[in-house]
């Protein structure tokens, strides 16, 4: 196996972000990532600080949440129920460059839990929209550095209360890892190679320090490691 340089970015494109493809095959790919997510306690980052966010919101209040490059709209279903069970009234919605994103959040989205999904490049997002939290899980690592510094500017001047990045750690344990077992693993083409290719383009603490720095915001954000290998990124206004 090829040994692999992660001391720095990779910037070999994903084929989920170049490759034109059927919706069926997209579909099934996010389905299996819903399914590694559940495995690798990848959502659980988001919904801690979602639940430390909310401390004092009393029952019948709204509070609105858009998920930035949203897929299948995995985790917004995941908030809806923690808003419900707190009697808290959701706006959410999902926002996906995508237009197959849309299609298959709708899909796997039950209709009475009301989550709007929206097709659309984030910078070129309607500029009077505001979100009490803006949240995004294992989208930023499909952003360029300077992109990266562009969104943190975008999530400063659109959310009101907070926003939150959920993004994978570049090591080589699960960058290996990950390559040997979804190479063995009967699974989606898109997956397969998608997998490592993520954590090779992901981050590492200094790597977020310096683009906080960049972006203006410094130690005003909290960066957070969380088992197994995944950064989070949180900044409460």
């Amino acid at each position: 196996m090829a040994k692999v340089d992660l001391r720095r970015r990779s910037t070999q494109s994903e084929l989920m972000d170049t490759e034109p493809v059927a919706f069926p095959e997209f579909y099934e790919c996010l389905q299996e990532l819903e399914v590694i997510n559940v495995c690798t306690l990848a959502y659980r980052p988001t919904l801690q600080w979602l639940r430390r966010m909310l401390e004092g919101t009393k029952p019948g209040e709204a509070v609105s949440v858009l998920d930035v490059g949203s897929g299948g709209g995995d985790m917004l279903r995941r908030i809806c129920r923690l808003l419900n069970r707190r009697g808290l009234t959701a706006d959410l919605a999902g926002v996906d460059l995508n237009p197959w994103s849309k299609q298959s959040a709708a899909q796997s989205t039950p209709p009475e839990m009301h989550i709007a999904y929206e097709t659309s490049d984030i910078f070129l997002f309607d500029r009077s929209r505001r979100a009490d939290f803006i949240i995004c899980s294992n989208f930023t690592h499909h952003l360029s550095d300077s992109e990266l510094v562009r969104f943190i500017h975008w999530m400063e001047d659109h959310a009101v209360r907070g926003w939150f990045i959920n993004d994978l750690h570049r090591h080589p344990l699960p960058y290996y890892f990950i390559k040997v077992l979804f190479g063995i693993l009967p699974l989606n083409r898109l997956t397969a190679n998608d997998g490592p290719i993520s954590v090779s383009r992901a981050f590492t603490a200094t790597d977020w320090r310096l683009i906080l720095v960049e972006s203006g915001v410094g130690d005003r954000a909290k960066v957070e490691w969380f088992f197994p290998f995944r950064y989070a990124v949180a900044r409460r206004k």
